[in-house]
């Protein structure tokens, strides 16, 4: 039932992502009045559509994809004379056409996580000036000196960074130390901190977690150890084992630590403080066996309405930062200091559908807009036949003041298919080979 309901959102998904994509370049080439004469849904044989003035408007074959079919896009088409077709056109407009698609995938994540924020905004109290809150004993940052306590004051070239911040670097930094200035008791202090490669995150990790208030989020259903203890949503953790708590992973830490021994949780309800004792049970997640109370935790955040153009403020934030972290992440697939296995494909994204349409409409549209980004840099890669590729050669075509020749053209664009073919195989292959089971 499950595959049945990742199937359908993934349809929804990409449906809508095809839609908006293929509109961008549409809306642009009529606004040029360059005739188009298909508007598809998918590639291959026409399975069946309507035919609406010059357009035809069908659904192919094979739903991977879409594309709009302008009059005379290559130069050896019968419609390549016609003052309306696409090569009649100066290049500028041209390329405003190819980049026409891309950037409505911006403005659809713009506009989704804008009318997310309006309706539920997760605001997590943290300090502008972070403060690490727990260091990994055998990670990066402890290596490095970094203690907690110490308050991140400058990272790389960015000096009064926010986590948000700090993270972005930290992934995107795999096997490249980074320049990190803390203060402590009243001194500033410099240190190379060099996050390590994390296979499961696929992307660097640097060992430590921000200082916050740790919640319940939720009572994991089928393991009741910290209902029947009292624990409630919204609980705040104040210490275990007398560890003070200020981040998830030191919780579960001390959780995997305890072996199933009682454990002393200290946590406050509506400003007071309670106490209760547990034992951790032994549970498996994704495949992963370990001790757990029965909660699922995270920051302490308050759901706030934001007005429209607060939204649309930090949701082009959210969207930039998230767009600096994929393009980091691609340097370092290119520089060879992060797997390609990273990369998810159609089937991974059509088992996330499924989850976050399970997890709520929230989960979903958070989704939508960050595959939407995804799409956006994807398509702009200067791979030739994406969007990217196409810009590159008009802007060469530009700065030459002539067309390429057409032999080359072809040359180009072949290659471009069978590149493309190739990270379409791997991508699949990979997606497959993360859900068979490892023999």
């Amino acid at each position: 039932m499950q595959v049945l309901q990742s199937i359908w959102w993934y349809l929804v998904l990409i449906g809508v992502m095809i839609l908006i994509h293929e509109l961008g370049h549409y809306w642009a080439a009529r606004f040029f009045d360059v005739k188009v004469e298909t508007f598809s849904f998918g590639f291959g044989p026409r399975l069946f559509g309507f035919r609406k003035g010059e357009t035809d408007f069908r659904f192919s074959a094979i739903l991977f994809g879409g594309y709009v079919r302008m009059a005379g896009e290559q130069a050896g088409d019968e419609t390549a004379s016609d003052p309306r077709s696409l090569l009649a056109k100066p290049r500028w407009q041209r390329v405003i056409i190819a980049f026409a698609g891309p950037a409505i995938n911006v403005v659809l994540a713009v506009v989704l996580l804008a009318g997310l924020f309006m309706v539920e905004y997760p605001k997590v109290p943290t300090p502008h000036s972070p403060i690490v809150g727990y260091v990994a004993a055998d990670g990066a940052a402890a290596q490095a000196g970094i203690r907690e306590g110490d308050q991140v004051v400058q990272i790389d070239g960015i000096t009064d960074p926010t986590w948000e911040d700090i993270a972005l670097r930290g992934l995107g930094s795999v096997r490249q130390p980074m320049d990190v200035w803390v203060r402590r008791d009243g001194q500033r202090m410099h240190f190379a901190v060099t996050p390590a490669y994390d296979e499961k995150q696929s992307a660097g990790n640097a060992g430590w977690a921000p200082e916050m208030d740790i919640e319940v989020s939720s009572l994991v259903p089928g393991v009741d150890t910290a209902a029947r203890a009292g624990l409630r949503k919204g609980d705040i953790f104040v210490s275990a084992n007398g560890r003070p708590i200020h981040s998830t992973a030191r919780l579960l830490e001390v959780i995997g630590d305890s072996k199933g021994n009682p454990v002393t949780l200290v946590y406050s309800r509506n400003g007071e403080q309670h106490q209760v004792v547990l034992s951790p049970v032994r549970s498996e997640a994704d495949g992963e066996k370990r001790w757990v109370i029965g909660v699922y935790m995270g920051p302490r955040v308050e759901i706030v309405k934001l007005p429209f153009g607060q939204a649309v403020t930090e949701s082009w934030k959210e969207n930039v930062q998230n767009a600096k972290l994929i393009t980091r992440l691609l340097e370092g697939i290119l520089e060879r200091r992060m797997s390609a296995k990273s990369i998810q494909g159609p089937i991974r994204i059509a088992q996330m559908s499924g989850e976050m349409a399970r997890e709520g409409p929230a989960s979903f549209i958070g989704f939508m807009a960050a595959v939407s980004l995804n799409l956006f840099i994807f398509n702009l890669l200067p791979v030739p036949i994406l969007d990217g590729g196409v810009i590159l050669m008009l802007l060469i075509e530009m700065s030459m003041r002539r067309d390429l020749d057409l032999r080359v053209k072809e040359a180009v664009i072949r290659a471009g298919l069978v590149f493309l073919m190739m990270v379409v195989v791997f991508v699949i292959y990979n997606d497959i080979s993360k859900i068979l089971p490892p023999g």
